[in-house]
């Protein structure tokens, strides 16, 4: 079947990739458009295979909330390219898995033919590298902030008999404070005694070598 300009077009519409790529498949499968598409999309993973030993270091993360605001989820999805991660058809598919995500529902299986088909657009080692979903259990809030345009994520959930304005002031601020510090435990207890011990050293160490920067009458001081 002779494949026409019209024909690549309509497909490149469909699943927007490539001219050639979209030729390509229409050769493949005698001008079947739904073929196509499938083979287009069975080509994706063949292109994420070639390309695995590609890092996806680039990438962004989505939060979804529910109306009430009671349940939030988080997707992390990484790609090879800092411009491909601000592509409309990446943002929207880091969109939708956060969505798939605030649902309870497993993101890659959900997602799967999108998946193909991301593959197929940007022809890089697209990772669905995460999710967290996080449901208020019992009186308190949930609260979510996207940091940096997408680089840093943050679910944090507080428990209150008493719900108000003021608590989901603080739950934010806390998500600030996690997204600024990335800090590692939540409370003092937690912290093993070997860490406290080498940051005293750290603190320690700096101040000596302050000290000793000074001038004598300061350096005295103390």
């Amino acid at each position: 079947m002779a494949i026409t300009i019209d024909m690549i077009k309509q497909l490149r519409e469909a699943t927007s990739a490539g001219m050639g790529a979209c030729k390509e498949a229409l050769q493949a499968v005698d001008g079947n458009m739904d073929e196509a598409i499938k083979y287009l999309r069975e080509k994706g993973l063949a292109v994420a295979a070639k390309r695995v030993d590609k890092e996806s270091k680039q990438g962004i993360i989505a939060l979804a909330k529910s109306e009430d605001s009671k349940v939030m989820a988080l997707a992390e999805v990484n790609c090879e390219t800092d411009f491909v991660a601000k592509t409309e058809a990446f943002i929207k598919f880091v969109d939708d898995a956060a969505k798939v995500a605030l649902e309870g529902k497993n993101v890659e299986e959900t997602l799967i033919d999108d998946y193909k088909m991301l593959l197929t657009k940007t022809g890089e080692n697209v990772k669905i590298r995460r999710s967290e979903r996080f449901e208020l259990s019992g009186a308190g809030c949930v609260s979510g902030y996207i940091h940096m345009g997408g680089k840093i994520g943050v679910l944090v959930e507080l428990s209150c008999d008493n719900a108000s304005e003021k608590l989901d002031e603080a739950a934010h601020m806390i998500c600030l404070h996690v997204a600024a510090n990335s800090p590692k435990y939540v409370k003092p207890e937690d912290v093993p005694q070997s860490e406290i011990d080498a940051e005293l050293e750290i603190k320690l160490n700096a101040l000596k070598e302050q000290k000793g920067k000074l001038p004598p009458e300061q350096a005295l001081v103390g």
